[in-house]
C-alpha cells in the first residue's frame, strides 16, 4: 500500500527539499535522501535504515525492492513527476527518491583496518564521490574525513559514488584525533605533498598505511603534514604541475592494492 501525495507543500515533500540541500538539517536529523532504484536496491543491501520512498506516476521501480524496504519499516508514497522535479538536483530525475540514514560512523568502526584513505579540505562533490567510488573498487578498508571536506551526504557526492556510499566505511573526525586514532592502530599516516623530504609512493609500503589527500587547491596544512610521518609523491615525467585530487587518490589507491 502507498499514500498518495500532490501537494508541494506536503511536509514529507519539503523534509525531502531541505535534506537535499541543507547540510546542517542532515546532520542535526541524521538523515540523507537519495535517488534511483539502484541506489534504493544498495541501501537495501548495505542494511542501512530507509524511513520514506517516494515514487513519480509511471516510473518502472522493483515491486520486489519496495516490497523489501516496507517489511523493514520504510513507508510507500507516490505522486505526480512534477513533485520529484522539485525534490531533485539533477534536470532529469530517475522518478524514485527516497530518505534513509546517514552512513557516516566514528572512528570506532574503522578499529582493524589496514589501509584506508584520509581526506582534509576536499571540496569538490564530484571528487569525493569519485574517491569513495574508487576506494570501494580497491577494498579499502575505510575513508577518515577530516576538517573543511563536502558534506559526503550532499546527493551530488552519494550520486557520484555509484552506490559506494553504503558499502564503504566512512568515519568524520578532526585530523589530530584521526592521527592519534591511526597511531594506536599502530598505523603510518603518508601525506601527499611536494616537499624536499617527499619520497615516491613507489618506495613506501602502502599495503599497511594511511594516505592523506589535502585540498584541491591548496593541498595539506601545516598541522596535517607535521603529523604525518612521511610525505610522499606520484612520479610524474610529463610538464603537469599536479593532478587532479581524485585521480591522485586512485594512482595511490592501486598502489596501495599491489600484492
Amino acid at each position: 500500500m502507498s499514500i498518495r501525495i500532490e501537494s508541494r507543500e506536503n511536509s514529507l515533500v519539503k523534509r525531502f527539499v531541505r535534506l537535499s540541500g541543507d547540510r546542517k538539517y542532515r546532520r542535526d536529523m541524521q538523515e540523507m535522501v537519495c535517488e534511483g532504484g539502484k541506489m534504493l536496491r544498495e541501501a537495501l543491501l548495505s542494511g542501512i535504515e530507509i524511513h520514506d520512498i517516494l515514487v513519480a506516476d509511471d516510473v518502472e521501480v522493483s515491486t520486489e525492492d519496495l516490497h523489501r524496504a516496507q517489511q523493514q519499516g520504510a513507508k510507500l508514497y507516490n505522486c505526480p513527476a512534477a513533485l520529484l522535479q522539485k525534490i531533485s538536483n539533477v534536470k532529469t530525475p530517475q522518478g524514485i527518491a527516497f530518505s534513509c540514514e546517514r552512513p557516516i560512523s566514528g572512528l570506532e568502526s574503522l578499529y582493524g583496518a589496514k589501509r584506508m584513505m584520509v581526506l582534509e579540505g576536499l571540496q569538490d562533490p564530484g571528487n569525493l564521490g569519485t574517491i569513495i567510488r574508487t576506494a570501494d573498487a580497491f577494498a579499502l578498508d575505510g575513508i577518515i574525513l577530516c576538517e573543511g571536506c563536502v558534506d559526503p551526504t550532499s546527493p551530488k557526492v552519494v550520486r557520484a559514488t555509484m552506490g559506494a556510499a553504503f558499502r564503504m566505511p566512512i568515519a568524520s573526525a578532526g585530523i589530530e584525533e584521526a592521527a592519534a586514532f591511526l597511531r594506536r592502530q599502530s598505523l603510518p599516516l603518508y601525506a601527499t605533498a611536494l616537499s624536499d623530504n617527499s619520497v615516491p609512493v613507489t618506495e613506501v609500503d602502502l599495503h599497511r598505511a594511511a594516505v592523506l589527500i589535502g585540498n584541491e587547491g591548496r593541498g595539506i596544512t601545516k598541522k596535517a603534514a607535521a603529523l604525518s610521518e612521511k610525505q610522499i609523491i606520484i612520479p610524474m615525467e610529463g610538464r603537469a604541475e599536479s593532478l587532479n585530487a581524485s585521480v591522485a587518490a586512485s594512482i595511490i589507491m592501486y598502489e596501495m592494492s599491489r600484492k
